[in-house]
């Protein structure tokens, strides 16, 4: 059930800025803009260590320093329960909705866009890794040409 990494460095980074941000709610409003300078910091440390800025785990961090920027201004600091709630959730289970998300856009997806893939995408068990491990294997016929 729990998905505690200690030993991954990542997972460090999904916990504290779990707590950041459950600071920022708290009424701690610094808890925010640490949250997202830590963003920033784990976005540059996973580019850095996969020497590419389309690499699946660098598009997850973009797009969650991309919520957290947009989710800041005051009209919009509702959204901000969603990222608090879904980085606790990434942080104890190893459930991310937003690489969940991700892995359904079309320059991440294999496989014909269905019910059943949206299905088997949100409500699937956690893997270790990320989400993209967790997708079956394409079919034959689904396959890519070579070099795309």
């Amino acid at each position: 059930m729990f998905m505690i990494d200690y030993m991954h460095r990542g997972w460090w980074y999904w916990l504290l800025t779990a707590c950041l941000l459950t600071a920022g709610v708290a009424g701690y409003p610094f808890g925010f803009e640490l949250a997202i300078g830590l963003t920033v910091v784990h976005m540059i440390d996973y580019i850095v260590r996969e020497r590419s800025l389309t690499a699946f785990t660098v598009q997850v961090r973009l797009s969650v320093l991309l919520y957290l920027l947009l989710s800041y201004p005051e009209p919009l600091q509702f959204l901000i329960w969603v990222a608090v709630v879904g980085t606790w959730a990434r942080a104890l289970f190893g459930y991310c909705l937003m690489a969940r998300t991700l892995s359904l856009m079309s320059w991440n997806r294999r496989a014909p866009f269905t019910g059943a893939l949206l299905f088997k995408t949100y409500f699937s068990r956690p893997v270790r890794g990320n989400i993209m491990q967790g997708l079956a294997p394409l079919a034959p016929t689904l396959r890519a040409a070579p070099g795309v």
